[in-house]
């Protein structure tokens, strides 16, 4: 079935019901007052239904009109849209981009300066993937992502620093190694230890593993997330990012007085995998992230 009505009849609707007046529309939409009468006039012929009354020295909506627009307005924003997309799009501009963060560093880092980059860019959307070990190194050699959020540089690659990730060894308050005033080595060998698992999609022979690994017993899991219910189930201790604790619950957990063993720092460092070939939008959302990194990095 095909429309009887046109887009530009409903923004005329739209601007009358904006200024009150069908002059003052005409001012907005350059045109002429009789241009605006014959317009609104043809829609109402073609409804069916009244659409504007004069009240004074004003032009007001009927409440049939008030109803209709209420559908309209959303329908010319998408034809708006459409429009903003089709340039983008003509200028070379990616429909979709994808950008990866490995699992260590803080989402604010990413989705601060990615809200500001959707606001602007209707045209392209994007994918994130969290990656951990090979899978973050995959991200960047294999190309997997228009940007990487990566942990320590990859050879061939220039990396720009994002920030720096504190570690730290934690276990339920009523696990039995929270009652320790000091703990060494040895007396993690016996207790189970809770570690993330390499996301990488290669044979198990290419995995990494990082960190400290010589408890006898080793729960691994998908995310940070899932480590922490198990530390506060009491299932055993884990490294996790002091940027994640502070989003939790501390009151269940205590750190490890570790011996040696306190803390360790890995830092994130902003990657563009595709040498040569970074698109427009990818581009911006980088100059973004590393924008909002420099702040944030220069007000520690």
């Amino acid at each position: 079935m095909r429309p009887r009505t046109t887009l530009d009849q409903w923004l005329t609707l739209i601007e009358v019901d904006k200024a009150g007046s069908i002059q003052a529309a005409a001012n907005q939409l350059n045109k002429s007052h009789t241009t605006l009468i014959y317009a609104i006039k043809k829609l109402e012929e073609q409804l069916g239904v009244s659409l504007v009354r004069i009240k004074g020295r004003r032009a007001v909506l009927t409440d049939d009109g008030k109803a209709l627009i209420r559908r309209a307005a959303p329908m010319l924003d998408q034809a708006l849209e459409l429009e903003v997309i089709s340039s983008q799009l003509s200028k070379g501009i990616e429909s979709e981009i994808t950008v990866s963060i490995d699992h260590l560093c803080d989402r604010d880092w990413l989705y601060r300066p990615l809200s500001e980059f959707m606001d602007k860019n209707k045209g392209t959307s994007v994918q994130i993937r969290e990656t951990s070990l090979s899978s973050t190194l995959d991200a960047v050699t294999e190309q997997k992502s228009d940007i990487a959020i990566i942990n320590f540089p990859i050879a061939n690659h220039l990396a720009e620093a994002f920030g720096m990730v504190t570690m730290i060894p934690v276990v339920s308050r009523h696990h039995p190694l929270a009652q320790k005033s000091s703990i060494g080595v040895e007396d993690l060998l016996t207790v189970t230890q809770i570690v993330v698992r390499d996301l990488g999609e290669h044979d198990v022979i290419d995995k990494q593993n990082v960190g400290w690994l010589k408890s006898q017993q080793r729960l691994t899991v998908d995310n940070f997330d899932h480590a922490w219910k198990a530390v506060c189930a009491g299932l055993g201790f884990c490294r996790m990012p002091e940027h994640m604790l502070e989003k939790f619950n501390l009151a269940e957990i205590v750190q490890l007085p570790l011996q040696g063993g306190l803390r360790y720092q890995v830092p994130m460092h902003l990657v563009l995998p595709k040498i040569g070939k970074v698109g427009p939008a990818a581009s911006e959302l980088y100059e973004l992230l590393l924008a909002d990194a420099n702040r944030r990095m220069d007000n520690l």
